[in-house]
């Protein structure tokens, strides 16, 4: 919940600057508010830069108050949607199994969903961690088209606490996460405090195909850094 439409367009001006040199293999998709979307999309046509909504609901429609559909997302350019964030389970009642209806209903209109996974500290404390990874991937891809997914793996206890997973023990549950697919071409990114300092660390991990990245995405300088990394 960061940034209205005035301070995003200011971010996104900085941020094709920093970006100008960058290599254009580099993905780069930005989940902003549901009210910046539009206002972002109309500066976005033909460049590096994607957009990405942070929900969507599994209806089509409906008194779902609080809610968008997909429809309303893919109107205004929106090509990726965040699914099952762990602040979406901490603080929004997100299951498992909703968010596998979320999924399914992005790809139905043609969204690529990230589906976020993650143990909490009290979990990888008891030695839960492979457990609960492997259950979460497995009730979010139920009747999932692995031909149209991004999954994110984000260590609860790294993000914005301080603690960080290291890199090798990121790369680890990555793995741990591709040998659960089918289809093991899927895009794994790592999310939990990645920062300019650490991203050229966790991109050089085998297993670990890009990052999702939270409050080190506010700053347009730094954020360029990461999508540079070396």
């Amino acid at each position: 919940m960061h940034k209205t439409q005035a301070e995003a367009l200011e971010f996104l001006q900085v941020l094709k600057l920093e970006l100008e040199e960058a290599d254009e293999t580099r993905g780069v998709v930005l989940c902003a508010p549901f009210t910046a979307l539009g206002t972002m999309s109309k500066s976005l046509h033909g460049g590096l830069i994607r957009l990405g909504a942070q929900n969507i609901h599994w209806e089509d429609s409906g008194a779902y108050t609080g809610e968008i559909a997909g429809a309303m997302l893919t109107e205004i350019g929106v090509e990726y949607v965040v699914v099952g964030h762990s602040e979406r389970r901490q603080y929004f009642g997100e299951t498992d199994e909703t968010a596998n209806l979320r999924v399914i209903a992005a790809q139905r209109h043609g969204l690529t969903p990230i589906l976020c996974v993650g143990e909490t500290k009290s979990q990888r404390d008891a030695g839960e961690t492979e457990t609960v990874i492997i259950n979460q991937v497995k009730r979010g891809l139920v009747d999932v088209d692995q031909r149209n997914l991004v999954i994110a793996y984000e260590p609860i206890w790294a993000i914005g606490t301080g603690d960080t997973c290291e890199a090798s023990e990121a790369n680890r549950v990555i793995g741990l996460i591709r040998e659960q697919l089918t289809n093991k071409a899927v895009t794994i990114q790592y999310g939990g405090s990645v920062k300019p300092d650490n991203i050229d660390e966790i991109m050089a991990q085998p297993e670990i195909d890009g990052a999702l990245v939270g409050g080190a995405s506010l700053d347009p300088v730094g954020f360029a850094r990461i999508v540079n990394y070396r």
